[in-house]
């Protein structure tokens, strides 16, 4: 049965009860995490996710054991990212941390495996988390950490958690996956004595040596358009993938028409991965036989993660190309990021900049007062739109040629000061992918990897809330013992 909060207890109090720990100094919560827990006391983010929880299963308010509370799970999703833990170390860290029970309200209960954190966080919508978001920027505003008034916006790239995707390496998986299937479907339609063996046999083995010779070949520095083997050997992978996706389809309507759960989950799954597979076998021959160039939007980087995408940003070996998502941050004065967004492919960044003041607006209710970003976004398009928005001061500095009237506008006091104020964006999202895990996503899928880059900003925001209002106190007790 779903639940909100346990009834609070003060774990602190009841030890120092104790003879031998009375005054003892050092049974105290950490005073950032003491903010941080007075910030998350807030009625509205339990009820977001609430709403979320109360949909999972039917009659959850009614029957059942009592869950883990909502309030202890939203913690404990924090709390991970905070410390940038799996699911494993933070259940053996909050067991056995007096005051990680306390933050996390769990107190003197049982402290819920990974497995049941990991199920509770798939429950949570990638747009309740934006929404979490977007109430913790309303607690800034509350606590004037932020008042919106400026707005710098910039893009970065988070990497989906794949290997680097050769077209060896993606057909070897694509065997290997629909190989394992066959082989779990045999044990049952395979026992009828009408279908033929052959349907099930695994190629795992043979394409994975394939793959294996192809990769010390080019190593090498044997290319694939002047090296027969290497045309000889990708050819009989493609004809090995292609046979067991003949296979697959043979198979897949036998297992839709029995009635068993495990058969019409595995039929499920294979009719998943037939598309990409295909796609896999078509981009290879494209490439490999027909000596064709493949455009990155047409490309399947990964089975496992299809919605990764092949992102070139300009940048020096070896990080020129990047496998998985971009995404545009804005961040308003404070340090807050007030909006995230995950861009399709690879858009120019003046593209990606146009809803920034509008999303500004939908929150804050009032355009900033300055706008800056790169040369990358700057148009004309979108420095006339943010005049016309209300903004006072557009900081886009002009790409390419300008004009002598161009260059004195720019040399302004004004838009230097901008311009200075954009740079710090840049750190900012330094501190995201270092300290908040945004170099490179764990989460499955593309809503897990919304609710990754979520969660990631999402903390950021709560910890520079706590600071400011850590550093607030500090600094009134210091005046008041003066």
């Amino acid at each position: 049965m779903l639940r909100l909060r346990y009834e609070p207890v003060d774990l602190f109090r009841l030890v120092h009860k104790v003879p031998e720990l009375a005054g003892c100094s050092d049974l105290a919560m950490d005073p950032l995490l003491a903010t941080l827990d007075q910030v998350l006391d807030d009625e509205k983010l339990l009820l977001l996710a609430w709403n979320d929880y109360v949909t999972r299963r039917p009659h959850c308010l009614e029957t059942g054991r009592d869950s883990t509370p909502v309030e202890a799970l939203l913690r404990l999703q924090a709390l991970r990212r905070l410390y940038g833990w799996s699911y494993d170390q933070v259940r053996t860290q909050v067991k056995g941390s007096l005051a990680l029970r306390q933050f996390t309200r769990l107190y003197g209960h049982r402290v819920p495996s990974k497995a049941t954190l990991d199920d509770w966080a798939l429950a949570l919508h990638p747009a309740t988390v934006r929404l979490i978001h977007q109430r913790i920027v309303q607690i800034g505003v509350r606590e004037h950490v932020t008042q919106g008034r400026k707005l710098r916006s910039d893009g970065t790239v988070t990497e989906t958690n794949i290997h680097y995707p050769t077209d060896s390496s993606l057909l070897s998986d694509s065997v290997r996956v629909l190989g394992r299937m066959l082989t779990a479907a045999r044990r049952t339609v395979g026992r009828d004595r009408r279908v033929s063996p052959k349907l099930f046999v695994n190629h795992t083995r043979s394409t994975k040596r394939l793959a294996r010779a192809i990769a010390r070949a080019v190593r090498k520095r044997q290319t694939v358009e002047n090296t027969p083997k290497i045309q000889r050997q990708y050819r009989k992978m493609i004809r090995v993938a292609q046979e067991t996706v003949a296979h697959v389809q043979t198979v897949v309507p036998m297992m839709e028409g029995r009635p068993g759960h495990a058969e019409q989950a595995l039929a499920k799954t294979l009719t998943h991965y037939l598309p990409l597979v295909r796609q896999v076998i078509d981009q290879t021959e494209r490439r490999i036989v027909r000596h064709e160039s493949v455009p990155a939007p047409d490309k399947l980087v990964s089975l496992f993660e299809p919605h990764s995408q092949v992102i070139r940003r300009g940048k020096p070996a070896p990080r020129e190309t990047e496998f998985g998502r971009k995404l545009w941050l804005d961040e308003v004065d404070g340090g807050l990021i007030s909006d995230y967004r995950l861009l399709v492919g690879n858009p120019p960044d003046a593209e990606a900049f146009a809803p920034s003041v509008q999303q500004h607006r939908k929150l804050f209710h009032h355009p900033p007062e300055l706008v800056a970003t790169d040369r990358g976004a700057a148009s004309p398009t979108n420095e006339s739109a943010a005049q016309r928005a209300g903004v006072t001061e557009v900081c886009l500095p002009e790409a390419g040629h300008r004009t002598p009237e161009r260059i004195a506008y720019e040399r302004q006091a004004w838009f230097r000061l901008g311009e200075r104020f954009r740079a710090g964006v840049e750190g900012r999202i330094s501190v995201l992918k270092r300290a908040r895990q945004l170099d490179r996503c764990r989460d499955h899928g593309e809503p897990g990897f919304e609710k990754w880059v979520g969660w990631g900003c999402l903390v950021n925001n709560l910890v520079l809330i706590a600071r400011a209002l850590l550093h607030r106190r500090r600094r009134r007790r210091a005046t008041a013992d003066a």
